[in-house]
Parts: structure tokens; C-alpha cells; sequence
């Protein structure tokens, strides 16, 4: 049996409102690589920011916080729909990247 502190948890999530062009999948990225948290983060054609993290819980938990209550300083938060969190048996991810979608290549996340 693993030890709470060896166990990994995924989760996905998607990010309402003023999301895009406001630096939030960046600080998202830093934020989770300083926490140890793997993953990715995209804007999607819709107007959201969306993607995937794994982790220990407390970790998972932390950036859900933020992205659901701060986000980067010049985002408004209106909503964030999580999946469930749920235990994964090892890593999926070797890091946390920010995702390009085709349509969004050459373009600056300012």
C-alpha cells in the first residue's frame, strides 16, 4: 500500500471567463512546476483555458484553488468545472507544458 504522500491524483479542469490573453496558462505552468504538479493548459476556441493535472492530493488540491479563486492577476474567474479527482497509479506526464491549439501558434500569451 502507498503512503499518502506517495499517491497520485488527476484531475481536469476548465476555466471560465476573462481567461485568455491575461498570462494564466503561464502562470499556471510556473505555478505548477514550483508545486511539483504535472500536466497541461490550453486555450481552447471557445474562450476558455483548459487542461490536466496529476499530483500528490494536497498539491492537485492547491492549484485547484487558485485557478478557481485567483488565476493570474488580469484574469476575472467566472467559473471552473473540475473532473473528479481521482488516484491514477503512476505519472502520465513528464512535466507541465502549455498546449498550443493549430489555430494559435505564432501568438503571444500577453
Amino acid at each position: 500500500m502507498l503512503r499518502s504522500s506517495d499517491q497520485i491524483f488527476a484531475c481536469g479542469f476548465e476555466i471560465f471567463g476573462k481567461v485568455q490573453g491575461v498570462r494564466l496558462r503561464k502562470q499556471t505552468r510556473d505555478l505548477a512546476t514550483m508545486n511539483h504538479v504535472r500536466g497541461w493548459v490550453m486555450n481552447t476556441d471557445e474562450g476558455t483555458v483548459k487542461g490536466q493535472l496529476e499530483g500528490t492530493l494536497p498539491k492537485v488540491n492547491e492549484l485547484k484553488f487558485w485557478l478557481l479563486n485567483f488565476g493570474s492577476p488580469r484574469s476575472i474567474i467566472e467559473r471552473a468545472e473540475f473532473t473528479p479527482t481521482k488516484e491514477i497509479p503512476a505519472l502520465t506526464f513528464n512535466g507541465f507544458t502549455i498546449r498550443y491549439h493549430p489555430s494559435q501558434i505564432g501568438q503571444l500569451d500577453l
